[in-house]
């Protein structure tokens, strides 16, 4: 058997060797780039394994590396040399060829060239080489023309270091090895990600600027407009012009087209020309003046346009020719969350709108989420179908945003044609039908028909109904040319792009148009939108709605007083907190076949926050719960909020229905377990773990119907002493900055001794006579409910996601950290309650059963958590565990006390084994007193272990 890595090094040194003895005549100018690609880099390519000639005979779509036309433009060029990529098509780097004579350890034109590719591709690293030399990149660093060829460069070899690094070139760059993940370790080691620019972020740099230049300009030159409409023409403007400069990068346009435009003369006209020209020919509603009222009476100053224009040319850092649209979608998803505003001076700001400003940010969802929920839907619903099968498929995004999810699905769709058409990459001879072209692609036709037919989405910004427009008319015209496009209106009389009106909708995917028949008054409808999903989708709704419904709902939006009605009234799911993702999964179940599969990305909270039980219920119940991903890492950067992804099938379980669980942790390692849905519906609404086992399970459904803290004992946050506007009288900032009611003695009859979370530990307070505060009206929220003044009082800290808890006996005031819980009923001994509180069975109870924060870095113990503690309470039959924890309680209370005092470090150690003695005996009087068996025992000992 031939060993491939010894064969690859043979041939790489008989290429070595040929270059060495001649050379000299390599070296000449007259050598060119043509002859070194066919001489030498090509076949350095085959010898590590790569098919560079197509040998196997797979469609041109298909082949493992794609050769660029060479297309000179002035000293750029519009694409690179070769492509390698993974069976599938995605691409992994990508190789500059040059001629020998050419330095490029260097010269600065070669090093900027391949980097700026890189960097639009958004790849880890790309390549150099004239065979002499061999260079690779750090794409992840934004090229400047001006860099240096050494900068980002993390590898140099010259071709005598070929047989020497052999071992490194096979590893990386070898196709065996980089199927293996070889390639992937190695760019995770050698490129600097951490700090870089991104293309998406530079890219959304770039809209911001020229969006404040053109609302600037054109306010001032317009003052008929108003903001709304201000913000509708720039948007356009902004997207006909990318649209444009994308189609001559990609050679569907004449290079240049744009730039002709900022020559002489009323530059906007000039450009406002070019864009009746594109409808005629793209007829995508992009260009629609039928439409469009108002950009055709614009004035636009023309070093505006100028400098909008030359700023997307060589030599600016996005290669169009590379960059994909879902990187342009990552852009415009941050675009969207922000609007003009524009002076009394006609100055134009850009502002957050205020639900992002509250949500903290936009959060694009990255693709490996949107992968896998397309394929875990869509994926599962297409298989094994031909393309008139699949042709009745409806597919919706109800909050579509820029189109990730949209892109994300018509991708999916594409490549299962194409491969179906093909062979999976080899054209079966006879194809009939006008589904391929020569080359393997999907024809301009069949790509239409897929979109129109398959893709819908509602969004209540119109601009960002524009942008997922703007994104899939552009997938649709990927792999095509200008000559492409030529014959198919010549020989089709049609224009190349769809109008998406009639798919792409912009409203309010959670209001119906029955608001206009309420008496609540949401304000002007512009802002409302009304929505209806039957008028508005009439053939989906004519086979009972859609089959897959897709997305990343909003959470946490901002709902008026009405809103909250109209929810409340027409929402059945949901408890009285609303949130909207839950509305968002309310709407698409009743917009969804029987049988159809919704998949969202949510919040993960909702399988244990106690304030979701209905919509638990309902969806435990009455859908199949296919797939849950749990994510332990933030899946968006800037968010705070941990989420996972769910897919529902809409169809009542079997009882045997087993749910797919797929778990990340916080080394990103994976692990898989299946959970019965009936231990879920078993729990009739309450709270799940997906981390427990059914052992784990069982407990909790045991302990579910217990009697609840809340029903035995009052509980109560404690005091919150500044805010400005709070109080009485009303604190100034003044008064919140210096801080004048706290104090570290006792001013006077006023100030109490003052308690904080950091001052109190289990069965310990470490109070040290220097807290002290004014109580009174005067503080922002005194919280007189408290009961400050009585006797005993138990304390548990906020901050956490678990139990901690002590007795307080010296009637402090405690601050907002901390809750305290007090009782009247002489039947209730809170030492007793206290000992339960910090037990083992408590505390598994608590974060397993309970807590929705269990591990999150900012989470909190809350009121509504602690209220949900199971007190078993003392009968005649078991009166004697009570009294057993009371006695160690005061023990525990006492043993801490004095180990807060003492020095010596053999009196703390034997303190402590007293300690842990005494915690263990409640433990196992706990154990008995709520019948645990010892499996149950095991699995919460195991879980402290």
């Amino acid at each position: 058997m031939i060993n491939i890595k010894e064969s690859g090094k043979k041939k790489i040194t008989e290429l070595v060797n040929r270059f060495e003895d001649q050379h000299g005549s390599y070296k000449r100018s007259e050598y060119n780039e043509t002859q070194t690609r066919r001489d030498f880099i090509d076949p350095f390519f085959k010898a590590l394994g790569w098919d560079i000639d197509n040998e196997q005979g797979y469609a041109e779509s298909y082949r493992e590396v794609i050769h660029e036309d060479r297309v000179k433009v002035g000293s750029a060029t519009k694409a690179p040399d070769y492509s390698f990529r993974l069976v599938g098509g995605k691409r992994l780097f990508f190789v500059e060829a040059k001629k020998p004579s050419v330095s490029i350890k260097d010269e600065i034109d070669p090093a900027f060239q391949v980097r700026r590719y890189g960097w639009s591709a958004k790849l880890p690293i790309s390549i150099i080489t004239d065979f002499e030399e061999f260079a690779i990149y750090d794409c992840t660093q934004k090229p400047f023309p001006t860099d240096k060829a050494a900068k980002a460069r993390i590898r140099y070899l010259t071709f005598p270091e070929y047989l020497t690094d052999f071992e490194f070139l096979w590893e990386t760059f070898s196709k065996e090895r980089v199927l293996r993940g070889s390639f992937d370790k190695y760019v995770q080691g050698d490129t600097y990600k951490k700090g870089t620019a991104t293309v998406d972020n530079d890219f959304l740099q770039s809209l911001d600027g020229w969006r404040t230049h053109l609302a600037t300009s054109i306010s001032w030159n317009n003052k008929n407009l108003d903001e709304d409409e201000i913000n509708f023409v720039v948007q356009q403007t902004i997207d006909r012009i990318i649209f444009l400069r994308i189609a001559e990068d990609r050679s569907i346009e004449p290079y240049g087209n744009l730039k002709d435009c900022i020559k002489e003369g009323n530059l906007y006209q000039n450009l406002h020309n070019l864009f009746i020209k594109a409808d005629e020919k793209y007829n995508s509603g992009l260009f629609d003046f039928n439409k469009d009222k108002i950009t055709h009476r614009l004035e636009i100053d023309n070093k505006v346009i100028k400098t909008i224009i030359n700023e997307l040319y060589y030599p600016c850092p996005y290669a169009f020719a590379v960059l994909p649209v879902e990187i342009l979608g990552t852009a415009y998803e941050q675009f969207l969350g922000k609007v003009i505003r524009i002076t009394p001076s006609h100055h134009a700001k850009i502002e957050e709108k205020p639900a992002v400003r509250k949500a903290g940010g936009v959060y694009y969802t990255p693709q490996y989420i949107v992968e896998h929920i397309v394929k875990n839907t869509i994926g599962k619903l297409i298989e094994g179908k031909t393309p008139k099968e699949i042709s009745t498929l409806k597919i919706v995004d109800p909050a579509c945003g820029s189109g990730s999810f949209l892109l994300g699905a018509y991708q999916h769709l594409l490549d299962y044609h194409k491969n179906y058409y093909t062979g999976n990459g080899k054209i079966p001879k006879g194809i009939k039908g006008n589904t391929l072209t020569p080359e393997g692609n999907l024809t301009t036709a069949e790509k239409k028909r897929i979109l129109i037919n398959n893709i819908y989405g509602v969004d209540i910004d119109f601009n960002a109904v524009e942008v997922t427009k703007l994104s899939l008319l552009l997938k649709c015209m990927e792999g095509e040319t200008n000559a492409s496009i030529a014959t198919q209106m010549r020989l089709f009389h049609d224009r190349v792009l769809p109008t998406l009106d009639n798919n792409i909708k912009s409203g309010n995917s959670l209001i119906d148009t029955d608001y206009y028949d309420s008496e609540f008054n949401f304000g002007e409808d512009k802002k409302i939108k009304p929505f209806n999903w039957q008028k508005s989708f009439p053939d989906v709704f004519k086979k009972e709605g859609f089959d897959i419904v897709i997305g990343n709902p909003p959470y946490g939006a901002i709902f008026t007083k009405p809103e909250t009605i109209y929810f409340t009234e027409r929402y059945k799911l949901q408890n009285y907190q609303l949130d909207s993702y839950f509305l968002f999964i309310e709407k698409s179940l009743r917009i969804l076949q029987r049988k159809g599969l919704l998949g969202f990305i949510i919040p993960n909270t909702w399988l244990l926050n106690l304030k979701t039980s209905k919509i638990r219920q309902y969806l435990f119940s009455k859908t199949a719960i296919e797939n849950i991903v749990h994510f332990q890492n933030p899946v968006f950067e800037q968010a705070i909020v941990d989420t996972e992804i769910m897919i529902f099938k809409n169809s009542t379980p079997k009882s045997t229905h087993i749910i797919k669980v797929e778990f990340f942790d916080k080394k990103n390692e994976k692990t898989e377990k299946q959970i019965k849905q009936q231990s879920w519906i078993d729990a009739k609404g309450n709270p799940v773990n997906i981390l427990d086992t059914e052992a784990s399970q069982a407990v909790k459904i045991k302990f579910n119907t217990l009697p609840l803290l809340d029903s035995l004992c009052k509980i109560t946050q404690g005091t919150k002493p500044f805010q400005v506007g709070k109080g009485v009288p009303k604190q100034t900032q003044k008064i919140v900055d210096e801080k004048s009611f706290v104090a570290s003695k006792k001013v006077d009859k006023y100030f109490k001794p003052l308690l904080r979370g950091s001052l109190m530990n289990r069965y310990q307070i470490n109070w040290d006579n220097n807290y002290w505060i004014k109580f009174g009206d005067w503080l922002a929220e005194p919280r007189y409910s408290a009961n400050y003044d009585v006797p005993e009082k138990i304390i548990i800290r906020q901050t956490g996601d678990h139990l901690n808890a002590t007795l307080d006996t010296k009637q402090f005031i405690v601050r907002d950290n901390l809750y305290t819980i007090t009782t009247n009923d002489p039947k209730i001994n809170l030492r007793y309650i206290l000992g339960l509180i910090n037990s083992k069975f408590f505390n598994w109870y608590y974060q397993n059963i309970i807590n929705p924060e269990k591990g999150e870095a900012l989470a909190q113990v809350k009121r509504g958590h602690i209220a949900k503690l199971p007190i078993k309470l003392a009968e005649d039959k078991n009166v004697h565990f009570q009294d057993e924890i009371v006695r160690n309680v005061d023990l525990l209370l006492k043993l801490n006390e004095e180990k807060a005092k003492v020095k010596l470090e053999s009196r703390i150690a034997q303190l402590q084994t007293h300690i842990d003695h005494c915690e263990g005996k409640i433990n196992e009087i706990v154990y008995g007193l709520y019948d645990l068996t010892d499996e149950e025992r095991k699995i919460i000992e195991v879980y402290y272990s």
